[in-house]
């Protein structure tokens, strides 16, 4: 169960997961992709928490935004699962990855009023993906434009995190770490092909610049 907040490696280790465990791995892609779960996410952020059982039936695993901002409560609904704790070595690294990808992308949906790929979707689908699209300033960050507080956003996450997790469960992972931090957490072998690199800052700009929606 993911912790980790977004441009920590998480589409890497999405990948990663779904070949260890042999199933779908939830990630802000799986939000993109299905927008009727849209509504029942901007519920979950108004306090309204869902059957974790009936939306996340067919995953074995999530990472990254909208599932890290529940770590808590899935962490209690799925007391037997690890709790995956991505991040980077320096906070200015993240934040200039973030900086080029998510903050640039959330900051044009708000002068926008909506993010590009929102705009087709039907109305309550649209307006939940608004509603959840527009918690990464707000709630999940704190800010789209401060960099002191959206590095405070980062370093609230990893204390709380480690405080509240206990060391047999937690996961901590970054970048390059590859695969022996998940394989020794599931008990799994590790698999003899390289380590996932996804979703590069490069990526991310290029899938934009596409007009698709960014993940």
């Amino acid at each position: 169960m993911g912790a980790g907040l977004p441009r920590t490696g998480t589409m890497s280790l999405k990948a990663a997961l779904e070949r260890l465990l042999g199933g779908r791995c939830y990630h802000m892609v799986e939000f993109f992709a299905h927008p009727e779960h849209a509504p029942t996410w901007a519920a979950a952020f108004r306090g309204e928490l869902p059957d974790w059982e009936s939306l996340l039936t067919g995953y074995v695993a999530g990472v990254d935004t909208p599932i890290c901002e529940f770590w808590r409560p899935l962490a209690e609904a799925y007391p037997d699962a690890p709790v995956l704790l991505s991040h980077r070595a320096d906070e200015d690294v993240w934040f200039a990855s973030l900086e080029k990808t998510v903050l640039a992308q959330a900051r044009a949906a708000r002068e926008q009023g909506m993010p590009g790929w929102a705009a087709a979707l039907p109305a309550d689908q649209r307006d939940a993906a608004v509603e959840v699209f527009g918690r990464l300033g707000g709630t999940v960050f704190g800010s789209l434009d401060d960099p002191a507080v959206i590095k405070d956003a980062y370093r609230r996450r990893l204390e709380e995190v480690r405080a509240a997790v206990p060391a047999d469960r937690l996961v901590e992972w970054q970048p390059g770490d590859g695969w022996e931090p998940l394989c020794a957490a599931l008990g799994v072998a590790v698999p003899a092909e390289p380590f996932p690199h996804e979703n590069t800052t490069a990526d991310f700009v290029a899938r934009v610049e596409r007009g698709r929606s960014p993940g």
